[in-house]
C-alpha cells in the first residue's frame, strides 16, 4: 500500500492506492475522503473512492479490467452503485458478496493524505469496517461467468466491455 507521494512519483497504482490518491486530490475540492469497499467471494476486494453529484452517487476507480473503473455519479444509492460493478466483477473467481462504506477522517490522527510509509493501516480498517451484504442469484453469476471463461479462452489479453450498463462507466 503505496502512500499518494509514491503513486505521484511512480505513476502507478491498485485500486486501494488510486481511491486514496483521489481522496488526496478530491478533499481539495470539498469532497469528502469517502471509501467503499466491495468484497470478493475469492477475498480479492476492490476499493474506490466514492461521491455524491446533486444527490447521486458515482465513483472513481482503478483495475486492470475496464468494467472495474469508475462511475458516472447517476446512483440513487450506494447499494446501486455496487450492483454496476456486479457482472464485470465476475472472473474465474470473483462473486461480489458485500460492501462497505468508509470515512478515512475515521483513521483519525493517522497521516493518509502524506504518509511516505506503506500504508497498510488502511488496508486494516476496510477489513474491519462493517458490510452490508449483496445477495444474487446463482443463475446471474453461472451465466456471467460462462460468458466470461468464454471470451478469456477466445480473447486472453483483453478485458471484456459486453455489459449492458457501459453508458454508466467513467470516461
Amino acid at each position: 500500500m503505496r502512500s499518494f507521494r509514491e503513486v505521484v512519483k511512480r505513476n502507478e497504482a491498485h485500486c486501494l492506492e488510486a481511491a486514496v490518491a483521489a481522496a488526496v486530490i478530491l478533499e481539495q475540492h470539498c469532497y469528502p475522503p469517502l471509501l467503499l469497499d466491495i468484497e470478493s467471494v475469492d477475498l480479492l476486494d476492490h476499493v474506490l473512492f466514492v461521491f455524491q453529484k446533486n444527490e447521486l452517487w458515482g465513483s472513481i476507480g482503478r483495475s486492470r479490467d475496464l468494467g472495474l473503473h469508475g462511475r458516472k455519479p447517476v446512483f440513487r444509492n450506494l447499494r446501486q452503485l455496487v450492483w454496476s460493478y456486479f457482472d464485470p466483477y465476475i472472473d474465474m473467481t470473483g462473486r461480489i458478496k458485500g460492501y462497505g462504506l468508509t470515512s478515512l477522517y475515521d483513521l483519525e490522527n493517522y497521516d493518509w493524505r502524506f504518509n511516505s510509509r506503506n500504508m497498510h493501516k488502511i488496508e486494516d480498517h476496510l477489513r474491519a469496517i462493517p458490510h452490508q451484504k449483496l445477495r444474487s442469484s446463482d443463475r446471474r453469476y453461472e451465466y456471467w461467468h460462462e460468458r466470461y471463461q468464454n471470451y478469456k479462452k477466445r480473447y486472453p489479453d483483453r478485458s471484456p466491455v459486453y455489459y449492458d450498463n457501459c453508458n454508466q462507466w467513467m470516461p
